[in-house]
């Protein structure tokens, strides 16, 4: 039996460690029908006896407090809700620990915000990881030694598993059922909590709304004209003419400023357009390619694939308010 421990940090979103704990509950309920003895011994383990949640509307008392817990086999550190550098000092408690049982062992879970914690414990330096993509940037800069990887749903990497927005992370949950179980009780769990298990990527639900925490204002220039005129002929030969730039120099001030290239950021902008509209209006996806900027259909496909994880007849099919 794997002795699991949930973090019941200061701050934590409820509703990310509730999935986490139900989850691997439902897990053990899968093997008790089959005859077989719980793969989980699942236990909320706080620095305290007692945390107060939502402005004291909840208040949720851990199983066990960290120093009673001298050994675990996975910490799962669900998402926390305040604001991040009060969440991480009011958390700081639990660093060391991590840390420790980590030379010890134990595998590692952290769901969304999560990530935040176990990067503070130097962890997840020069590993890949993820995290909620709005949370993507600041994440980056406050630990620029990790490898994110601000598309993918899930990460897993010497022992350490990290998963994106707070209720996706149970597909990551569903993934460690997988692995430690099987595949039978991961797709059991997923139909009693209604998850779709074919999904490996959050780019669907990222917003782009262009990179401009930056300070070179020529690039933001740039930027603007691209966004106002995606649907045109775009070319970057065009956008040195119009911008006085050699190409090189636009190239690489370009990707220093915003990590995309000239190209990669006219695409990401078309896809975006195109999203919106497969999302909230009954066109075609042939009338919306013609309208992002594109008129063939393969390379449409491919590139809307490339940054939006599926076909755009599927994003349509999954995210539209509207069926044709």
């Amino acid at each position: 039996m794997k002795h699991v421990s949930i973090l019941l940090l200061h701050q934590v979103n409820l509703g990310g460690l509730e999935n986490a704990r139900q989850g691997l509950l439902e897990a053990n309920e899968y093997l008790r029908v089959k005859g077989k003895a719980p793969m989980f011994h699942v236990n909320l383990v706080g620095l305290v006896s007692e945390v107060s949640l939502n402005n004291g509307l909840y208040t949720v008392k851990p199983d066990k407090v960290l120093k009673d817990v001298p050994k675990t086999d996975i910490i799962i550190i669900p998402p926390v809700t305040a604001d991040m550098a009060s969440s991480l000092q009011e958390n700081s408690g639990f660093f060391s620990w991590i840390r420790r049982q980590y030379a010890m062992g134990a595998e590692v879970v952290t769901l969304c915000l999560g990530a935040f914690i176990l990067g503070s414990t130097g962890l997840l330096d020069g590993k890949k990881c993820v995290t909620h993509w709005k949370a993507a940037a600041d994440f980056q800069k406050l630990f620029p030694n990790t490898k994110l990887q601000p598309d993918h749903l899930l990460t897993d990497e010497n022992g350490i598993y990290t998963g994106g927005g707070a209720f996706s992370s149970a597909n990551l949950i569903l993934y460690v059922i997988e692995k430690m179980i099987n595949r039978e009780a991961a797709v059991y769990c997923s139909k009693i909590f209604q998850i779709d298990m074919g999904r490996n990527s959050q780019s669907p639900f990222i917003i782009f709304k262009g990179q401009k925490d930056h300070a070179d204002v020529e690039v933001i220039d740039i930027q603007e004209y691209v966004e106002m005129n995606f649907e045109n002929k775009i070319t970057v030969d065009d956008l040195c003419d119009r911008f006085n730039m050699v190409r090189r120099t636009m190239e690489r001030r370009f990707k220093h400023a915003t990590g995309n290239t000239v190209l990669e950021y006219i695409q990401r902008v078309r896809v975006e357009a195109a999203k919106r509209n497969l999302e909230k209006t009954r066109k075609t996806v042939s009338e919306i390619m013609h309208e992002v900027g594109y008129s063939d259909s393969k390379s449409f496909r491919d590139i809307f694939k490339k940054y939006a994880g599926i076909s755009p007849v599927d994003y349509k099919n999954k995210y539209g308010l509207f069926l044709n």
